[in-house]
């Protein structure tokens, strides 16, 4: 008797391409907005939290799906091999699905709204998706000028931030946006990291990301300063009473940064191995955000 063997897709492949480590970048904007909250005001509305961390996935989500679409228009993932268009052959349906999870996403932001009988949250999740859209969509294609960096900053750090928030409270707080600063560096970082090694590509598509623009080499040596930043300000923020001292306990992350800086300095010119430095980013804007929202929660007494 013998066994025939089934050939599976590659698992590695479809990993690579849904991208579970990423949705973190989802996550932490609201753990961080939530945990200010709760330090400032004693409260916490698990109802609200629960539903605006799965919206947040899903609008993550659509952004990552027609990212796809919208990168397989211009060719430049024309050698990815874990693109979704291009490991399922077909956009329309990549595209569809991207436009469902939207749905879904903001389908729970407008639930908070109604609970709230307030607006705000949903119209700053909405501007957050139409910078999200701008970024890769046509006619705008602002991340192929170089400014992706910058409406990452302002997507998952002061607006998320803000909103999660507001979503907690229905009120502003300086806190939350010194909080959101440190967020939005780090997120933005990711996206720094993941065109190490993909310059000949994004010059062959036309895209000006920073690192095309300024060199691996110089990018290299900018990203410590840059990453290194958002422990500077943490302190910053405590020395100034704005933090309270708990939140020192992010600096307990900062082995994950100096692990990215040391790998991408060495690698910078090797493309099949500073290829990672994404996920070593991710592993650093997961910790610093956690252990930076865990401080704001252990200085409630």
């Amino acid at each position: 008797m013998t066994t025939k063997l089934i050939e599976y897709p590659n698992t590695k492949l479809w990993m690579a391409a849904i991208k579970p480590p990423m949705y973190s970048v989802a996550i932490m904007p609201i753990w961080i907005g939530s945990a200010v909250a709760f330090a400032e005001t004693k409260y916490f509305h698990p109802a609200v939290f629960s539903t605006f961390i799965a919206a947040a996935i899903f609008i993550l989500a659509w952004e990552n799906l027609s990212n796809d679409v919208f990168d397989s228009e211009t060719g430049i993932d024309k050698n990815k091999a874990h693109s979704l268009v291009n490991l399922t052959g077909n956009k329309s349906f990549v595209f569809w699905l991207g436009n469902f999870c939207l749905a879904l996403g903001l389908l729970g932001i407008l639930l908070i709204a109604w609970w709230q009988q307030d607006l705000t949250v949903i119209g700053v999740i909405l501007l957050c998706c139409l910078l999200g859209y701008m970024y890769q969509g046509p006619p705008f294609r602002l991340g192929y000028q170089g400014l992706g960096e910058v409406i990452c900053f302002f997507c998952f750090g002061p607006l998320a931030v803000a909103a999660a928030y507001y979503s907690q409270t229905q009120s502003w707080s300086l806190t939350s946006l010194a909080a959101s600063v440190i967020v939005g560096i780090v997120t933005s970082l990711i996206l720094f990291c993941s065109h190490f090694h993909q310059v000949k590509d994004d010059l062959a598509a036309g895209k000006r990301s920073p690192i095309v623009r300024i060199g691996t080499k110089r990018s290299a040596q900018i990203l410590p300063w840059v990453g290194g930043s958002i422990y500077i300000l943490a302190i910053f923020f405590v020395l100034f009473g704005i933090f309270p001292t708990w939140t020192l306990l992010s600096l307990i992350s900062l082995p994950c940064a100096l692990k990215l800086f040391r790998h991408v300095l060495e690698y910078y010119n090797q493309p099949e191995k500073v290829s990672n430095c994404k996920f070593l980013a991710v592993e650093m804007h997961f910790w610093s955000s956690l252990l930076l929202g865990l401080g704001f929660i252990l200085s409630v007494t």
